[in-house]
């Protein structure tokens, strides 16, 4: 049978002080769940760390126990983590730009040295004039590392409008995406599976590769860096691209910019 008692004395027997009982919560945690949420969906892999350092970042000033409470709440720490798909890619066909830097193609070429650690290159052009503005050769090429290859050619020349890339995990990163946002810099995505909506560079990857990678055995990067560039300055002087009228990359690029 049951009996009712007063709030006082079921405070008294549990050892709780009575304001304990009445008192409420009044903040909104709703801006935090969505947050956090917001979070977990973009960056799965990440904890609460990186999550609590980014909202710090925004320049939110909620305490971090209040964060971690939500975080533990919402059981984000025992979150399933699932592939995501890629966003749709809109095929955008191939057109040769009208000016220089107007569009550049970025692309990476994988080998080996002789002692079989691997190596990448990563190689970026412009799609109007065909010059070779980069073949740089390293054992990774994160996204930060393709920011500053990129930072050292816009020493020597406008940054383009637009870059041409495919879905590899450099060029989804945010570090790169937020650069280019930075920069006024429209990312073309190619559609996954299709290389040839990336033709221009995919045909000078098989140039490179012919002329430097399958030609010579590489003791060590330093081999390969050296190599790279005397190809890319030869390639950028001499070599008679067929697109250009026979001319060479560099010396198309001197004709029609002093015609306009």
């Amino acid at each position: 049978m049951e009996k009712k008692v007063s709030v006082g004395r079921a405070c008294r027997v549990v050892g709780m002080h009575r304001s304990r009982w009445y008192y409420q919560n009044r903040k909104n945690d709703q801006p935090v769940i969505d947050k956090l949420q917001a979070y977990a969906e973009a960056y799965p892999t990440r904890g609460f760390d990186d999550y609590y350092g980014k909202i710090r970042n925004e320049g939110l000033v909620w305490n971090r126990k209040r964060v971690l409470r939500v975080y533990r709440l919402l059981k984000l720490k025992h979150r399933r983590r699932h592939k995501r798909r890629l966003p749709a890619r809109v095929k955008k066909p191939l057109q040769v730009p009208q000016a220089a830097n107007h569009c550049w193609s970025m692309d990476f070429v994988a080998d080996a040295l002789v002692s079989k650690r691997k190596i990448r290159v990563l190689t970026i052009m412009d799609d109007y004039s065909r010059e070779v503005l980069a073949a740089h050769a390293d054992f990774s090429l994160p996204a930060q590392k393709v920011v500053d290859v990129l930072k050292d050619i816009a020493l020597q020349r406008p940054l383009p409008k637009r870059i041409r890339v495919d879905n590899g995990a450099e060029f989804i990163a945010d570090k790169f995406t937020k650069w280019c946002t930075d920069n006024n810099i429209e990312i073309l995505y190619i559609q996954p599976g299709k290389p040839m909506q990336n033709g221009y560079i995919e045909r000078l990857n098989r140039t490179f590769r012919e002329d430097v990678l399958d030609a010579y055995l590489f003791e060590s990067l330093e081999e390969v860096r050296i190599l790279s560039d005397e190809w890319m300055d030869r390639y950028n002087r001499l070599h008679p691209h067929q697109s250009l009228g026979g001319l060479a990359p560099a010396t198309y690029a001197r004709q029609t910019q002093t015609k306009v």
